[in-house]
């Protein structure tokens, strides 16, 4: 699918699933609602838990965390890389992306494939495992087509040599909640 036509399939509410650092991910356009829901049905995976972003750079988070938090973020000097930074949500971060919460868990992806895919999309993506809930994640576009049908764009490409999710932190705290 060229950029233009995956552009537009995110912007209908198409979901995508697209190699990241450890795994193959499940995307979407964080603003759709009716997307988001579909991954949440298609993982078999409540709401509540809310959803990590990721992104090519720190502007195509803005519109979901605080610009000061981002930038906080950023002078940790752990961006880009495989850490997920939870930050104070924006005003106009939806509650289906935070789970109800004032958090989002945003990062800036040092995968080359991930970051030029949200780079050709303009905009950060929803990011999470390819799996069905408490499942093992897709490592490969076959297993994720194996495992979903033709119920979303596969799109073919590497993941990266990392063996674990990316590492989870609060800003606020320092806290590590995954490693």
């Amino acid at each position: 699918m060229k950029t233009f036509g995956l552009r537009a399939w995110l912007k209908k509410g198409g979901v995508i699933a697209y190699p990241t650092e450890s795994c193959y991910g499940l995307g979407c356009d964080p603003m759709n609602r009716r997307a988001v829901e579909k991954i949440f049905k298609l993982k078999g995976r409540g709401a509540e838990k809310g959803l990590i972003l990721v992104a090519a750079n720190r502007h195509q988070l803005r519109p979901y965390a605080t610009r000061t938090s981002i930038e906080a973020a950023w002078k940790k000097e752990l961006w880009p890389g495989p850490v997920t930074w939870v930050l104070p949500a924006s005003k106009v971060c939806p509650a289906w992306i935070t789970g109800g919460r004032g958090t989002v868990a945003v990062r800036i992806t040092a995968h080359p494939e991930t970051a030029e895919l949200c780079k050709q999309v303009g905009m950060a993506l929803v990011s999470t495992s390819a799996n069905k809930s408490r499942g093992k994640p897709a490592r490969s576009a076959e297993e994720c087509s194996a495992l979903f049908g033709k119920k979303m764009c596969v799109l073919p490409g590497r993941i990266g040599a990392r063996k674990r999710p990316s590492t989870l932190i609060d800003l606020a705290s320092g806290k590590v909640l995954r490693k």
